[in-house]
């Protein structure tokens, strides 16, 4: 199995070396394919610094501009991006496995907008985990292991630093995140620690603030009674979920957390909370994530005012 797989990874690479000595060997044709892929580069990079002729749109996510429309935001001071990280994971019965790509997309334009000229890269939607060797019907995923995701990461922000931006903020919504966030912001710090053009990796832990952030919000100031011990994942109600997570995911689907069927079947609360309405519900939504933004722009500003003025 183990050789049949490897002459299937080397296929494709001894394909493309036969093609390279076909097109690039002795001889007149290699020399004419090679001016005519400069020209080709030529002509594009010259289209690339034309003016633009149409208006751009309000956006903040970086695959949704256009090249130029992202050139002339990066000439106008748009140097931060942010790297939001999420995954597919088992949340029990009532909430999509998606949960955490669900809240980085809702809490990761609203950071964007608020900080100002700031960019949000494509969401990282999967998460570090193990296969294993068995079969197992329903399991919750797909995941990456830990190697193969802080390379991600890493590759990201390299790539993300090539393009311009100056300032390259990690932040991830679930748990097993922080170790491959922290192992490539630190492994690019540490790559271009002596280039003259500085560039700033940090990967935000303060972003993860369900457990020292939401639920004391919730139950302290709030005095809402949730079921649940401070730090704990999952409360009286015996699942991986809670107030906090069901608000934010409401207001950003109310399809997410199935509150019509929950509705239906009578199973409209988590850990002793009813959910009063829809609206209820989406109006807390709103103040947890107005916290979690604001408890981590301003860890942010904080890092900012450590670095050398520019």
């Amino acid at each position: 199995m183990r050789a049949r797989l490897m002459v299937l990874l080397t296929m494709p690479l001894l394909a493309a070396s036969a093609s390279a000595q076909a097109t690039g060997g002795a001889g007149g044709a290699g020399s004419a394919g090679g001016a005519a892929q400069a020209g080709q580069a030529a002509q594009r990079q010259a289209a690339a610094n034309k003016p633009r002729t149409i208006d751009g749109i309000n956006t903040v996510w970086l695959e949704e501009l256009t090249q130029p429309e992202f050139r002339d935001m990066i000439k106008d001071g748009y140097t931060t991006v942010l790297i939001m990280t999420g995954g597919v994971e088992n949340n029990d019965g009532n909430l999509q496995m998606n949960k955490h790509n669900i809240n980085i997309k809702l809490l990761g334009e609203m950071m964007a907008r608020k900080m100002g000229k700031t960019l949000l890269a494509p969401l990282v939607t999967l998460e570090p985990g193990n296969a294993g060797p068995n079969i197992q019907p329903g399991r919750a995923g797909p995941m990456l292991s830990q190697a193969t995701y802080a390379a991600l990461l890493f590759d990201m922000g390299n790539f993300l630093r090539s393009m311009g931006f100056k300032e390259i903020y990690y932040m991830g919504d679930s748990g097993g995140n922080g170790r491959g966030m922290q192992t490539a912001a630190d492994s690019l710090t540490k790559v271009y620690a002596d280039s003259p053009d500085k560039v700033w990796f940090k990967h935000i832990p303060e972003f993860y603030n369900h457990t020292s952030v939401v639920q004391p919000y919730i139950q302290h100031e709030l005095k809402i009674p949730e079921g649940i011990k401070i730090g704990a994942s999952t409360g009286t109600s015996g699942l991986h979920e809670e107030l906090g997570i069901d608000a934010t995911m409401a207001l950003a689907d109310p399809q997410s957390i199935r509150f019509a069927q929950r509705v239906k079947a009578g199973q409209a609360e988590i850990n002793g909370i009813t959910f009063e309405s829809l609206t209820w519900l989406q109006e807390l939504g709103r103040k947890v994530a107005d916290l979690r933004v604001t408890t981590t722009i301003n860890a942010i500003t904080a890092y900012r005012a450590m670095l050398p003025k520019r």
